[in-house]
């Protein structure tokens, strides 16, 4: 005698599903936003301290990290003032300092806040070689810093540059080539990754179609409003601050904000991570 089993609807469904496996859960959508930032050391275009304003207009804007420029630490032309622990204890942000010369008795270079705790983070010298009938004597050291932040849904890598501001491309070629090669090391690692800061170049300048060459998407065209000008801060005409985005990550929202705190204007960024 053949014995039918009847099951009820939702012990079935139940069955069917143990049967069929556990679908793989899908890649948690992320929300962050990011400010990049040429502080100007801490002063304004006439050289009247700002620091407290920076550290306002990061509360204000929310920004989850921030990457700076021209930032000083202990230097005689700052008080001399730890501006990235000042900022950090202003903010109530991790901070991560990234030297890259030596100045007035102190230090000179690139910062990181985050809302979030920074697992490790190192600066690379950007290094440079003159062409025949060139010297590097007067050029000052750039450098990029490296930093992985312990956000929600998982590390970030983010890399913050400030390149040389001649107004030449010989200087700024040679030194995106080192920031992606670091690019490249990081993106190893599988997590998703920013780049972003004062590259000094217009959009069309020869450095970013090497960076878009890399695998690399600039923020502003996909989602930005109005011209992108960051500088300079009065009557900006041009566009030389950026956020550049790899993977799945999108931009949301980019607007340069209307601060008057450093001889730059802030670019703030929205973006949806995967």
């Amino acid at each position: 005698m053949t014995r039918i089993l009847r099951f009820p609807p939702f012990a079935l469904a139940a069955l069917l599903a143990a049967c069929a496996g556990t679908p793989p859960a899908p890649t948690p959508v992320r929300e962050l936003s990011v400010l990049v930032y040429n502080i100007h050391a801490g002063k304004d275009a006439g050289g009247a301290e700002n620091l407290p304003r920076v550290a306002e207009l990061v509360r204000s804007t929310g920004a989850d990290l921030v990457l700076l420029q021209e930032v000083d630490r202990n230097t005689r032309r700052s008080g001399p003032a730890d501006q990235p622990a000042i900022l950090a204890r202003l903010t109530g942000y991790s901070v991560a300092f990234g030297r890259t010369i030596g100045f007035q008795g102190g230090d000179y270079g690139v910062a990181l806040l985050s809302r979030w705790p920074i697992r490790t983070d190192t600066l690379i010298p950007l290094t440079v070689a003159a062409p025949p009938g060139r010297t590097l004597e007067g050029r000052e050291q750039r450098g990029v810093l490296l930093a992985e932040v312990d956000a929600p849904g998982g590390p970030v890598a983010v890399l913050n540059t400030h390149l040389d501001a001649s107004g030449e491309d010989l200087w700024r070629v040679q030194e995106i080539a080192t920031v992606l090669r670091v690019a490249e090391m990081a993106r190893e690692r599988g997590m998703p990754l920013l780049l972003g800061g004062d590259l000094n170049a217009r959009p069309q300048s020869a450095i970013h179609g090497d960076v878009r060459a890399a695998g690399f998407r600039d923020a502003w065209p996909e989602c930005g409003e109005g011209d992108g000008f960051t500088f300079p801060v009065s009557t900006p005409d041009r566009r030389i601050d950026y956020l550049y985005l790899t993977g799945a990550g999108r931009c949301v929202s980019a607007r340069v904000l209307p601060s008057d705190a450093s001889d730059h204007r802030p670019l703030l960024v929205r973006l949806r991570l995967r």
